[in-house]
């Protein structure tokens, strides 16, 4: 049996750095999986959660089947200790009906140079199950990883989903984020994604609404700060397909810098006289009443901005 206690030690500390709680990683009652490149090298499941993980090129696939309702989060670490390389991940998640599942994910690169991590999931949630996916990204500081993420959704009849992305505490370096959900009759979906951006670093963001099902309903957010130099492109598309149906796209950009360059695209079709789609989108810079109002209390316009910031974020 391999001895994987110098890289588990590595991968905990960046597991830390992204804000995990370690000990989730250890519990016996609380299902996990720790990936380093491409080696699993930490697994523990609980009754009504199946992981079948499997070497590939380059990375790792994980089937995860979930049946019944999950008491505990399920955690994810992904993670990579070299300074170069390649990561590729894809998660096949089935839901079962009536069964229900969250899933708290670190994925923490902060020693790397020049990395690609590629990531892919794949979500199925049968009649009446529901998922919520919160997404914690902790990247290195060189603005040289190139992130990668795909992520679609089938949920079914009276199903729900949820997914929420984060990466607000380092450089994001080249990101490509795209996530797609189709909802089924009378089914829930929410998207939500919070983004810094800052020196050169270039950011895309396409959400995408797919309301197929008569009753469902929908939400694309998407919150992107865009500092220094920054690039940020985000595209929020709603499609309402059935009667019934409510779709919703939100949009915020806060820019900060002269080189800063950002644009929001919301796209609404409606292809049925009785769905409902709305949006609303905004570019700008920091609040000007709040800034203000804490400069007056002693702060720095400086200190005030990264205040509001912070608030924005998280």
């Amino acid at each position: 049996m391999m001895d994987y206690s110098k890289e588990f030690e590595m991968i905990v500390k960046a597991y830390e750095k992204s804000g995990g709680n370690v000990s989730n990683l250890l519990r016996k009652d609380i299902a996990s999986i720790i990936i380093n490149g491409d080696r699993v090298i930490g697994l523990n499941s609980v009754q009504g959660v199946e992981l079948k993980p499997q070497k590939i090129e380059n990375g790792v696939s994980v089937d995860m089947r979930i049946k019944g309702s999950i008491k505990n989060p399920i955690h994810i670490c992904t993670g990579y200790v070299g300074k170069r390389g390649y990561q590729k991940v894809i998660f096949n998640i089935t839901v079962e009906k009536n069964s229900s599942v969250s899933f708290i994910s670190h994925c923490s690169f902060p020693w790397s140079e020049d990395f690609t991590h590629d990531a892919e999931m794949y979500v199925h949630i049968e009649p009446g199950g529901k998922m919520e996916y919160r997404d914690e990204h902790f990247h290195s500081e060189s603005g040289k990883i190139n992130f990668i993420s795909k992520v679609k959704a089938v949920i079914e009849k009276g199903g729900y989903f949820a997914d929420f992305f984060r990466l607000t505490k380092t450089r994001v370096g080249k990101m490509d984020l795209f996530m797609e959900i189709s909802l089924g009759e009378e089914a829930v979906g929410h998207l939500d994604a919070t983004v810094r951006a800052s020196k050169d670093d270039n950011v895309s963001i396409k959400e995408i609404l797919n309301l197929d099902g008569k009753g469902s309903r929908g939400i694309a957010k998407t919150t992107a700060v865009a500092l220094d130099k920054a690039r940020v492109t985000v595209i929020n598309e709603a499609y309402g397909n059935a009667e019934g149906t409510k779709g919703h796209v939100v949009c915020e950009e806060i820019t900060k810098g002269e080189g800063v360059i950002v644009n929001a695209s919301p796209i609404l079709e409606v292809r049925n006289e009785r769905s409902e789609l709305t949006h609303e989108a905004s570019i700008g810079r920091v609040n000007q009443k709040q800034l203000e109002t804490l400069m007056a209390k002693g702060l720095s316009e400086e200190e005030a901005t990264n205040l509001i910031i912070k608030g924005i974020v998280g």
